[in-house]
């Protein structure tokens, strides 16, 4: 047990020490002709619909760089120009560190990327059974059995700061919880070694992802109305791209990603430790049907059709 708790640590510090790097520490800070800068967390979708993207704005000629910040520092690399954009928009949960950029018009939304996830605290369906627990109101009474804790994410994680929030306000009588951050390969890989024994867990999950293949879930119910939820994630951009580059925004404007592909990718990155680019090349080689969709009206730097240009490259 003590080792899992110092590799915890280990993996928090790791993530930490890369999430609080600067934003203008991309290898071009100030963006630049051809060039497109793109934030990510350490979400295996995210990671790979980078990658997709990147290799298609490759073979348009573009140069893409991927930087991994923390969901504030990327807000605020966006915010300030320092990046052009962000695929992994999950709202409304991240509505409380993107409002502000958002309202002030520093930050702009694209549209929405994939429709129907879900975000919120769960625990598995045999924690559900055994102990009548279906609502975040219900989890007090079982603390002991839970040992207090909730699993969580990255530290400055939207979805942390919600359970943060209902623990400092004794919401749900959760006032002597606590919440446990890591990162997302260590939460999960807790909640793996509890649910191999089929030991109580209450942790931060979301779908689309792999782990609602492996458990049945049970999302907590929020009769109190203090979790955002997450109804889709959507593309945001800096504020001055749309002007800069009419391209590359109407390209990403219109991708579009169904929950099952989303799964697939994320089991094929998470679970089947498939690397990024194998998954990218792959799905890019057996659907320039649904890129030529992305690309409708797009063009190389060249000016060529994207479409065309793509599947000559990739396809």
């Amino acid at each position: 047990m003590k080792n899992r708790i110092i590799a915890a640590i280990a993996a928090t510090a790791l993530l930490g020490a890369c999430s609080s790097t600067p934003p203008e520490s991309f290898a071009s800070a100030d963006g630049g002709d051809h060039v497109v800068r793109l934030v990510q967390q350490p979400w295996e979708d995210l990671i790979v619909e980078n990658q997709i993207v990147s290799d298609i704005l490759g073979a348009l000629g573009y140069q893409t760089q991927i930087k991994d910040l923390s969901v504030p520092l990327g807000a605020q690399a966006l915010a300030t120009g320092q990046a052009d954009a962000y695929l992994g928009n999950w709202w409304p949960s991240q509505e409380s560190t993107y409002k502000k950029y958002l309202d002030s018009g520093d930050v702009r939304v694209l549209g929405s990327m994939v429709t129907g996830t879900r975000y919120a605290p769960a625990v598995p369906d045999y924690v559900a059974q055994r102990y009548n627990i279906r609502s975040l109101a219900d989890l007090s009474a079982h603390g002991a059995d839970f040992g207090q804790k909730i699993l969580g994410i990255e530290p400055g994680t939207p979805g942390n700061q919600y359970i943060l929030d209902a623990i400092q306000k004794d919401v749900y009588g959760l006032g002597t919880w606590q919440l446990v951050e890591s990162s997302t390969p260590a939460m999960l890989a807790e909640v793996d070694r509890l649910t191999a024994t089929r030991q109580p867990v209450v942790f931060l999950a979301w779908s689309p992802h792999w782990m609602n293949v492996k458990w049945k879930l049970v999302y907590l119910e929020d009769p109190q109305h203090i979790w955002p939820g997450a109804g889709e994630i959507r593309v945001l951009t800096r504020k001055a791209l749309a002007d800069d580059d009419p391209n590359v925004t109407r390209f990403l404007s219109q991708i579009k990603v169904d929950t099952d592909t989303a799964s697939t990718w994320i089991d094929q990155y998470g679970q089947q430790k498939m690397p990024a680019e194998e998954i990218a090349k792959d799905w890019l080689r057996t659907n320039q049907d649904v890129v030529a969709t992305w690309l409708d009206g797009v063009k190389s730097v060249d000016g060529e059709a994207a479409a065309a240009v793509v599947k000559s490259k990739l396809g």
